[in-house]
């Protein structure tokens, strides 16, 4: 017996993988400081829980209408005005999570032998859904030099006549990148001129420290082009209630849900009314937290660059410091992966390998600050101590 041969071309989430292992370390008594899985560690808002709960109450158990809750479709739209995006409920299809928003839209818009432009380092799902798609992978490069920003020039000479989608992430998920107002307006161009899809995953739209929310969906011309995958995880602290969405041309909207129906049916009924209270209730809870990730990420930035062989680059958004930790590596002849391996088990800290988001990682680390200070100085003691002691080993 043997599985699909489809199933090789999923990879993973290399943040799981090393949760494990922690928690094993855990079990076994250690203290460990979690800086690896991307999530918010302030609780889900008390209005957003209550709307679940009454939800629940009230018997909203069955099934919903396959692209969603009216409602909350509406709300969406509403929502997306604040990023510039005209948008209205017939845009929005509903999802249990934004991946399922992310493998709709490679299915929805990929051929078999399409190249897709995907960002290295990167999200590692985006690899996934284009070879599950039947796509090709083209990995475009992110410098540091630049912030992290999409270089529009390095996007241009990747493309081919078999280019048939980008793949954005702003803010960017490991390196906390965004795109100057040009630069989007300079892709939105690239688009248009090549005839691209363009799928957006923007579910870190409201965390950024500038304050200027936006979208390419919103430039002339590209709300016709632009599949939006976002959801409630990260700006609403709603990792485990597993909802999102994707906003798309209202023609694409009706197969992409006849695609969701054939997947999940629709995503759970109570869950979705949760979510309209996080977007129709109070913002303090969000506006708090982006705050205090602004004052967490100066913290670590600091303690960072204060360690001799790691250079720290300053995010403008999301919530991850990705370090350059080069220096270090050399002098002690490790590797990444080593590196943040050896971390875990000597010093209790959990890290990635930036090499869990691509070849582009190589040399770095993800750090997810959205914790408490007291644990991001744990880590930053943690983090100081090994490197004094692989630096006083001899390669």
């Amino acid at each position: 017996m043997r599985s699909a041969t489809r199933l090789g071309d999923l990879g993973t989430e290399q943040a799981y993988v090393v949760l494990g292992a922690a928690r094993e370390l855990e079990r076994a008594g250690h203290a460990v400081v979690h800086l690896e899985i991307g999530e918010p560690d302030m609780p889900t808002p008390p209005h957003v829980v209550e709307a679940g709960v009454r939800a629940l109450r009230d018997g909203r158990t069955r099934y919903a209408l396959a692209a969603g809750v009216p409602e909350l479709r509406d709300a969406i739209a509403s929502a997306l005005a604040a990023r510039g995006v005209r948008a209205s409920a017939e845009n929005v299809v509903v999802t249990p999570g934004a991946k399922p928003a992310l493998f709709l839209a490679a299915l929805a818009l990929i051929e078999p032998g399409d190249e897709v432009l995907c960002p290295d380092p990167g999200f590692p799902i985006y690899e996934s859904v284009v070879r599950f798609a039947g796509g090709r992978p083209v990995y475009y490069p992110l410098d540091e030099a630049r912030g992290f920003a999409p270089d529009v020039a390095a996007i241009a000479e990747r493309a081919t006549p078999r280019t048939r989608s980008l793949i954005l992430n702003l803010p960017h998920n490991p390196t906390g990148g965004v795109a100057a107002a040009r630069d989007l307006e300079a892709l939105a161009d690239l688009a248009q001129r090549h005839d691209w899809w363009v799928i957006s995953d923007e579910v870190y739209g409201r965390i950024r420290f500038d304050g200027r929310p936006d979208s390419i969906a919103a430039l002339p011309g590209m709300a016709e082009r632009t599949f939006i995958v976002d959801g409630f995880s990260k700006t609403y602290a709603m990792t485990g209630w597993r909802l999102g969405y994707g906003v798309m041309p209202a023609w694409l909207a009706e197969p992409v849900t006849t695609l969701l129906i054939n997947n999940v049916s629709c995503t759970a009924t109570f869950v979705q009314y949760a979510g309209l209270a996080a977007l129709t209730g109070p913002q303090d809870a969000v506006t708090g937290m982006v705050a205090g990730l602004r004052a967490k990420r100066d913290l670590l930035v600091r303690g960072l660059n204060a360690i001799e062989g790691i250079r720290c680059a300053v995010p403008a958004g999301a919530f991850y410091c990705f370090p350059d930790i080069a220096g270090v590596l050399e002098r002690a002849g490790l590797s990444c992966e080593a590196f943040a391996a050896r971390l875990l088990v000597e010093r209790h800290v959990a890290v990635l390998a930036g090499t869990a988001f691509g070849p582009g990682g190589a040399g770095h680390l993800r750090l997810c600050y959205a914790t408490e200070v007291p644990q991001l100085e744990r880590a930053l003691a943690g983090l100081r101590a090994f490197v004094r002691g692989v630096a006083a080993v001899p390669a």
